[in-house]
């Protein structure tokens, strides 16, 4: 089973720039996106097999993601259930058969850390809802978790220290995260691979240097383990200022 996460910096904008021709290279059987900057009845998609869900922010232009499944979920669910949390449409769940799929847009922390405090709380509640699914069953989840967790996962750590993204507090939280129970994939298979980055600025000419960030995951419960088979970051796929990323699982 091969799983694509990929943040879109615009679905619209995306599509211009040949989201169809990667979707189709990749035939994915569950293809999620963040940032797809739209409302319901903004885009048309022909994306012939596939079933269709997303989950749209309040704020036109902003945030919300979705998901593009070839096997039809039990249930989809928007949000984590907590009002607060659940006006940007940053996060989409799939229940099937034997896990749930969830993707996710990680509030950024923003300039001078403006959110942080607010991105904090989200963390906790974010943690809490995963481990209340895994109850039921195992997780997967993917996206944009903008924060690079060690040094390894930045061109230049040094100087982005208290950025956001970077802080020790963002850092702490996907540390707890996979103290719970989880599993970075791509880590599990490349624990010291240097310089494969999911994400570039469009500034100082960043991917031509690959000065970039490891921000883009795929999480998945540990009792998935077994069925861990690759994971892979598309750096030669452009369209956005984040590159697509991949998992495949055993059947």
């Amino acid at each position: 089973m091969k799983l694509v996460s990929w943040n879109v910096n615009g679905l619209r904008a995306c599509v211009e720039k040949g989201f169809t021709e990667v979707f189709k290279e990749l035939d994915a059987d569950i293809f999620c996106v963040q940032e797809t900057k739209m409302q319901e009845g903004q885009l048309a998609l022909e994306l012939p097999g596939y079933y269709q869900y997303f989950n749209y922010a309040e704020k036109k232009g902003y945030s919300g993601t979705a998901v593009f499944c070839k096997k039809e979920p039990l249930e989809v669910l928007k949000g984590i259930g907590i009002e607060e949390h659940d006006k940007e449409g940053r996060v989409l769940t799939l229940e099937f058969e034997d896990f749930y799929f969830v993707t996710v847009y990680t509030p950024n922390s923003q300039n001078e850390l403006k959110r942080l405090s607010y991105r904090m709380e989200w963390e906790e509640a974010f943690l809490c809802y995963l481990k209340g699914l895994e109850q039921k069953k195992p997780v997967i989840f993917a996206g944009d978790l903008n924060v690079a967790h060690k040094e390894i996962d930045l061109k230049n750590p040094k100087t982005n220290r208290r950025n956001a993204g970077f802080t020790d507090e963002e850092r702490n939280a996907f540390g707890r995260l996979l103290e719970n129970g989880f599993i970075d994939t791509f880590r599990y298979f490349y624990p010291d691979k240097t310089d494969i980055y999911s994400w570039w600025s469009y500034r100082f000419r960043a991917r031509e240097k690959n000065a970039g960030w490891r921000i883009d995951y795929f999480i998945v419960s540990e009792c998935l383990k077994e069925r861990l088979k690759d994971a892979a970051i598309h750096t030669e796929i452009t369209g956005s200022d984040h590159c697509p990323v991949e998992l495949e699982l055993f059947d």
